[in-house]
């Protein structure tokens, strides 16, 4: 069984739909027996992470941290995946910028931290194809519940 815990630093409160998307998400890429965190945080926080372990002084939308990149972390039969920072005031403004709905944009950033946790990259143009490719396959499938609002 796939566990997370959303953990709303901001308290932006408007992300019931993340645990939908985290997973299918999930499904998609045949996880199994996974545990992950997603936080949502303010740009003070998101810019000392991005300064203190990326050695970037600026505010970021993203941050995930993959604990499998250096091994494999099973605890109990589960894979502890890591964790996903996302910038809610970011998130925001990149909603407006690009014209949907903050919900959607929530979303493209879960996936693509998610995505990241469990191995994908956009460092080459190559895997950026398929890493894109597999977010748009993800959030053209996901549709909001009449319960989901913006």
């Amino acid at each position: 069984m796939n566990k997370f815990e959303i953990i709303d630093e901001f308290e932006y409160q408007n992300y019931r739909f993340l645990k939908r998307v985290l997973k299918r998400t999930l499904k998609i890429e045949s996880v199994k027996n996974s545990f992950f965190s997603v936080v949502l945080v303010d740009e003070k926080t998101i810019q000392e992470i991005n300064k203190n372990y990326r050695k970037i002084d600026k505010v970021t939308d993203v941050i995930s941290f993959a604990f499998e990149d250096n091994d494999k972390r099973v605890y109990n039969n589960t894979r502890i995946l890591g964790e996903i920072y996302i910038c809610i005031p970011r998130m925001k403004e990149q909603a407006t910028a690009y014209g949907h709905s903050e919900t959607r944009e929530l979303a493209f950033l879960a996936v693509h931290g998610l995505l990241h946790l469990l191995g994908y990259d956009h460092m080459k143009k190559e895997d950026e194809g398929k890493m894109f490719a597999k977010q748009e396959l993800i959030l053209n499938g996901f549709k909001k519940t009449k319960r989901e609002k913006d």
